[in-house]
């Protein structure tokens, strides 16, 4: 099969790419580089710099590598930010989301995997959650990652699609130096939490409770 992975030049996006690529499959990586770092990517693998709103960017990328399944990872990701400009993480993430899946759809594509996140539960009553938790999220972006797993799922049950949606929670730690995220977005991100006195989160993340490896995370 050849995927696309949209965001693929990312943090876990790169893992997944190598993750895949180890599985014996061919990548292709669509990514705008407003986060994304090209130089995390395996040495071979195509990069198609655009949006994933472009229809026909992404009408002639489904086509050009002959594409038979999509893992979307694209999105705007900062829960701080989206509480201050949730109109852009709706557009980013809900629009981001529904032209791929027009696109797929209007392609033959069959097979579409969403990458969602822990934050649709919110702030859960349990500290095992499990899949039957109660969605509630707390901000624009849990918002937006729940609206697009709902987005996907009609999507698939009206185009014959055969999809699924990951909620995984942080990552840290990297498997090459390379694949490394920037330290000013973690410290912003921890900032961002001290701020409101989100301590305990903060507790939790240090000793590893909330975070996975994205290795982990892409297999």
């Amino acid at each position: 099969m050849t995927w696309l992975i949209t965001g693929g030049a990312g943090y876990i996006g790169a893992h997944v790419v190598r993750a895949m690529e180890g599985a014996g499959e061919r990548v292709v990586v669509l990514d705008d580089l407003s986060t994304g770092d090209p130089d995390r990517l395996p040495a071979g693998v195509p990069l198609v710099r655009g949006s994933t709103a472009d229809r026909a960017l992404l009408d002639r990328v489904l086509a050009g590598h002959a594409v038979t399944g999509v893992i979307h990872l694209a999105a705007k990701k900062q829960v701080g930010e989206s509480v201050e400009k949730p109109l852009l993480y709706y557009r980013e993430n809900i629009g981001g989301l529904t032209v791929p899946l027009e696109a797929v759809a209007a392609a033959g594509v069959r097979s579409f995997l969403f990458s969602s996140s822990a934050a649709v539960y919110g702030v859960p009553e349990a500290e095992l959650i499990t899949e039957e938790a109660p969605c509630v999220p707390i901000n624009p972006y849990g918002e937006t990652k729940l609206a697009g797993e709902w987005l996907v799922r009609a999507a698939g049950q009206a185009h014959g699609l055969s999809t699924g949606c990951l909620r995984y929670f942080n990552v840290a730690g990297a498997a090459e130096p390379e694949l490394s995220d920037s330290c000013d977005r973690i410290s912003g991100e921890l900032g961002w939490a001290a701020r409101r006195g989100v301590r305990e989160m903060v507790a939790s993340a240090w000793q590893g409770r909330l975070r996975r490896h994205p290795a982990e995370s892409a297999r």
